[in-house]
């Protein structure tokens, strides 16, 4: 009997899976959906979902896309109860998402105890990045205990880093991409491993995202607990759930609300966000040595064609020309022929590596 493998991805508010089953050599995808909610009748859902999408292949292992994974985990790793404590100290720093991860690895320990499962971590992709290039201006303790930066989305990268090369000659090169999402942030590749990132400690850095604030002054934050008498529990609740692009136009965090309105405040909080994205792409190419690849990726660098141009038309200093035509119908190629850099625009796929990754550590499991 063939063997299958879920990946789960528990988000902020619903459990999202996918199943990919083996065909030969390859895994294939065969299904995708969602289940709002958390906790053990949803986990006993998806389950009872991916099972049917399954049939008549069994179920190997469940593989979850954790968000952070500290310092000690550079690939997958099977999830233990020691794994588990080590994750639950790291939600602090991904609060929209690790406790919900946490929460439903163990609780599908304790309805499949038998089943392996394997955390896939976004931070991993990262963790190879110079020291120069992860150290804060902090002082050296606090570095020691792990205070540095890590950098996120690392499982859509490996992504990227693993299809661009099919198409695009210099993909091993000096390559930026821009996931643009809800959450947003982009990286710096160099023979297509990660030199350089714009989210940092946590996932708040860099970018601002749909109602994450982004790169931020700490002194900023110093005033906010001060003259506002902030606690840390508004503070946190203001950086995460009530800032970025909502919080900038006062409408919205979705992207398509923001392009289709006509309300000042929606256009500026699109001005903020393109600024910031051309403003980082001149930072990471610094850090990668040049610029010979651009790649949008995520539900807006994919989809959001305006975006894309206007980010481009503030790239053209390096060399960044855009097809507005290719760029209108999605490309996926989208530079123009006289174009320095390639530019491309491809979907996210962090359920085939989570696929990939979970079948290779649990096809290493004693079962």
């Amino acid at each position: 009997m063939s063997k299958g493998y879920a990946c789960i991805n528990a988000g902020s508010s619903s459990i999202k899976y996918a199943v990919y089953v083996e065909r030969g050599a390859d895994l294939v995808a065969t299904a995708h959906g969602q289940v709002a909610g958390h906790g053990p009748a949803q986990l006993r859902a998806v389950v009872g979902q991916v099972e049917n999408h399954l049939a008549p292949a069994r179920l190997a292992a469940i593989g979850h896309r954790v968000v952070h994974g500290g310092n000690d985990h550079a690939g997958p790793a099977l999830v233990t109860p020691a794994l588990l404590a080590e994750l639950q100290a790291l939600a602090p720093l991904a609060p929209l998402h690790q406790p919900h991860t946490v929460a439903g690895m163990d609780a599908m320990a304790r309805l499949h105890p038998g089943l392996p499962q394997v955390a896939c971590f976004d931070t991993a992709f990262h963790l190879g990045n110079p020291r120069v290039a992860r150290l804060y201006g902090l002082p050296r303790a606090l570095a020691d205990e792990n205070m540095l930066r890590y950098g996120f989305h690392g499982l859509s990268y490996t992504h990227i880093a693993d299809t661009l090369p099919a198409i695009e000659p210099r993909a091993r090169g000096r390559v930026v991409v821009a996931h643009l999402g809800s959450g947003a942030s982009m990286c710096a590749m160099v023979d297509s491993r990660s030199v350089a990132t714009s989210m940092g400690f946590s996932a708040l850095d860099g970018l601002p995202m749909a109602t994450r604030c982004g790169a931020l002054d700490p002194g900023l934050v110093l005033h906010l607990l001060r003259a506002k008498r902030m606690t840390p529990d508004a503070l946190e609740r203001l950086l995460y759930l009530d800032s970025g692009l909502l919080g900038i136009s006062g409408i919205s965090g979705d992207m398509r609300t923001l392009l289709a309105s006509l309300e000042p405040a929606a256009r500026e909080a699109v001005d903020v966000f393109v600024y910031r994205i051309a403003r980082e792409l001149g930072s990471l190419a610094a850090a990668a040595g040049g610029l010979d690849v651009l790649v949008f990726t995520g539900g807006i660098g994919e989809h959001a064609a305006a975006i894309r141009a206007r980010v481009c038309e503030q790239a053209a200093w390096l060399g960044v020309r855009l097809d507005a035509d290719a760029n209108a119908t999605h490309g996926p190629r989208l530079h123009a022929p006289d174009s320095a850099v390639a530019v491309w625009a491809l979907p996210a796929d962090e359920e085939a590596v989570i696929a990939r990754e979970t079948k290779r550590v649990a096809d290493a499991y004693p079962s």
